[in-house]
């Protein structure tokens, strides 16, 4: 007997890509739950599936940075913040911040089909009596049109929010003269993937081409180190309606168009805004 559940969660986060540098992923879930019906019937109470599930996962790597510890040139160490992690290829990097905000893998690289296995196994240890295997399923959001990658963290949001270098993947739609641009949609995408956006008041060096953002929040001390070429820095926190705002006066003021900007925060939800040049 087997109880699925599609589209049960969303999973935000960045990765670690040895070949990209940082990356930002949204990821669907869908859950699939193998064992014995119980005395009343039922294998798993549907009202009680998605909360369980939904629980491991944002108290384990939802809003994360996913670490492949067994990639070249990755070094994890200690250090006042927490956990302190440094990179060398593609491109230096170097992360601080509470441990709770990383997630630590012994590969050599992220796979969408490892963290299905990984998060499908750590569900099933902890499966209740009746459900004998549970499986889960990753895939990124279908995106035909503009969508981009990135990463960034807001130190006065109240939950996981606030972890320096978490990520989404977003679609990306731009309106002028009340009609979709795509063009347009694919170059701000196309600029804007796997870049690091923050916000300029949290910038606390720029020495040799190299960017440091720190701050403080509720959850402790974070910092990151990148070049700035992979860097976007905004004028207020990179919360998705300031990415919206931020697009639509930047797109305005380029083209010379009226522009409507709708930004997604990962998966079916965003923010829009309009702007003048």
């Amino acid at each position: 007997m087997a109880l699925f559940v599609n589209r049960l969660s969303h999973i935000d986060v960045s990765l670690w890509c040895p070949t990209k540098g940082l990356v930002g992923c949204s990821w669907q879930v869908d859950a699939h739950l193998e064992g014995e019906l119980g005395e009343d019937g039922m294998l798993f109470d549907f009202g009680e599936v998605k909360p369980w599930i939904k629980r491991t996962l944002d108290s384990g790597l939802d809003h994360t940075l996913l670490i492949p510890i067994n990639a070249p040139g990755i070094e994890v160490t200690d250090c006042a913040e927490g956990i302190c992690i440094r990179t060398t290829t593609p491109y230096e990097m170097e992360v601080r911040g509470p441990a709770q905000a990383f997630t630590l893998l012994p590969w050599d690289t992220i796979t969408l089909d490892r963290v299905t296995n990984h998060l499908s196994l750590q569900l099933t240890e902890q499966r209740p009596t009746n459900v004998h295997n549970v499986t889960l399923t990753l895939s990124d959001e279908p995106i035909d049109g503009a969508a981009y990658g990135y990463s960034h963290g807001l130190k006065r949001h109240l939950g996981n929010c606030q972890r320096i270098a978490h990520g989404h993947r977003s679609r990306l739609f731009i309106w002028q003269q009340q009609a979709r641009q795509p063009t347009l949609e694919q170059h701000w995408a196309a600029w804007l993937d796997n870049r690091y956006l923050l916000e300029k008041a949290d910038i606390e060096s720029q020495i040799d081409e190299k960017l440091t953002c720190r701050y403080q929040s509720a959850q402790g001390t974070f910092s990151i180190t990148l070049p700035q070429e992979r860097c976007c820095v905004l004028p207020k926190p990179t919360t998705v309606e300031n990415i919206a705002l931020w697009l639509a006066k930047s797109v305005a003021e380029h083209s010379g168009h009226k522009t409507l900007v709708q930004a997604f925060e990962g998966i079916d939800k965003g923010a829009t805004a309009e702007a003048s040049p």
